[in-house]
């Protein structure tokens, strides 16, 4: 583990050795870097990942990240597709316009796409766990044309309305418990529920590592960007396991009140932080701490 102890003895500050980028996210950035390296600049069809700080860092290497409406007008260029995924609309737009495709869909999301689209040709109802608007959602529903319903809580659902049968899939980024709890609602109010668990592991998995990381300090700072459904999801899991547990995006937020008494501080972050950011919190937190001693 990494640990730096203030040279006052208090607080000690370690970082979560298992926080930081998802390969899926480490992925897409490699592929990212070595484009950028011989051709020196390269379009992104939207950010790369769900953090300011890194978006800017590739930004200054000559990642320029675009929107749907600017891919859209878009000829004979290269355009990587991030690990969110895309729904079959913009491939097909890519081959009209002759752009080139560096495709960096996470391998599970690549996946989930697939198994949407095989339900969805076998006429099944598609039903989405996930939110609204969010990249990896729109390029999920778009494998069922559209025609599939996105939700995030029950309340949302007309229930009179829905057919007897439904198959239930996943935003890969949601919590598993949620998703069980909904699918089982479902179930005891009487609808046929084909119930998919499409949850990414390293998630999932990170929700019980990070609760045995945050019950043994005083205080956790959770780093990632405001954007990342994954960041609200872990972000939440610390705060049940260590109410003192705080949200930052970046060192300039810290407030130094939040750990002036303690002794042990943890720093853990999303599944799209990167570890060069947490490393610079935990710099900024003994500085500020050394000054307010």
């Amino acid at each position: 583990m990494q640990t730096v102890l203030n040279p006052n003895s208090t607080p000690s500050v370690t970082i979560d050795p298992g926080s930081g980028f998802c390969f899926g996210v480490v992925y897409a950035i490699e592929m990212a870097e070595e484009a950028l390296e011989k051709r020196g600049y390269l379009y992104c069809l939207g950010d790369i990942v769900h953090n300011d700080a890194e978006v800017y860092r590739l930004r200054k290497k000559g990642l320029i990240s675009i929107t749907h409406e600017e891919f859209a007008t878009l000829e004979n260029e290269t355009v990587l597709i991030r690990a969110h995924g895309e729904p079959p609309s913009t491939y097909q737009l890519a081959i009209t316009n002759n752009i080139k495709l560096i495709d960096a869909t996470c391998p599970v999301v690549l996946k989930l796409q697939n198994r949407i689209k095989k339900s969805f040709d076998n006429k099944e109802n598609i039903f989405i766990i996930g939110k609204k608007g969010h990249a990896e959602v729109t390029g999920l529903i778009g494998q069922a044309e559209n025609r599939g319903v996105v939700f995030s809580d029950i309340s949302e659902l007309e229930l009179d309305k829905l057919p007897e049968e439904i198959t239930v899939y996943s935003q890969t980024t949601k919590n598993k418990a949620r998703f069980y709890e909904i699918t089982k609602s479902l179930t005891e109010k009487g609808f046929r529920v084909n119930a998919h668990d499409t949850i990414c592991t390293q998630v999932s998995d990170r929700e019980k590592e990070l609760r045995g990381f945050a019950v043994h300090y005083d205080v956790v700072i959770f780093v990632s960007g405001t954007k990342s459904s994954n960041g609200r999801v872990l972000f939440e899991v610390c705060k049940q396991t260590n109410p003192n547990t705080y949200f930052v995006s970046s060192p300039e937020e810290i407030n130094p009140e939040w750990y002036r008494h303690a002794t042990t501080l943890g720093i853990c972050g999303a599944t799209s932080t990167p570890m060069w950011l947490m490393e610079e919190v935990r710099s900024s937190i003994l500085n500020k701490k050394l000054a307010c001693v």
